[in-house]
């Protein structure tokens, strides 16, 4: 399993906006340059986040790009969902049947049990996880995930 380059450029450019104690907000090309990314790159992938509700944008000399809700109240499963979506969809088996209508193991499969399971948890954790979290210290997020994991691990036993 991977997660993609715009689940994780999008992550970085809220929390760069996020970080930003600039009135105005920051425009493409500067958010562009802080994180090292192309100019067409970090457009595209604020237009998501815009149309996905995390940021607005005001245009001309004091324009930028400013978050729409402080980042304590913007949850990173919200965000990946809008980024790209889950690991594992209802519909996943749908859509890999193979050579059939349906997958041949449509009835009785262990396999969507696990992605399932993995996807479960996954919510579990990034449900419970904001932006504001994500601006601390790597030690501190650490932790905190952490702590959310072996909550998880104390539920299923």
């Amino acid at each position: 399993m991977k997660f993609s380059s715009q689940e994780e450029f999008g992550m970085r450019l809220l929390l760069r906006i996020a970080k930003s104690d600039s009135p105005h907000g920051l425009t493409i090309p500067e958010i562009s340059v802080l994180e090292g990314i192309s100019i067409s790159n970090a457009g595209k992938i604020l237009r998501i986040l815009r149309l996905g509700g995390f940021v607005d944008s005001a245009r001309g000399q004091t324009g930028g790009y400013k978050l729409t809700k402080p980042p304590n109240e913007i949850i990173v499963n919200d965000v990946m969902i809008i980024l790209g979506g889950k690991l594992y969809e209802s519909n996943f088996c749908d859509l890999h049947a193979g050579t059939e209508n349906i997958c041949t193991n449509s009835i009785d499969c262990s396999i969507r049990s696990l992605w399932r399971t993995i996807q479960r948890m996954i919510d579990d954790v990034l449900i419970q996880i904001s932006l504001q979290d994500l601006l601390g210290k790597e030690e501190d997020v650490d932790l905190l995930v952490g702590n959310y994991v072996e909550r998880i691990k104390n539920l299923c036993v």
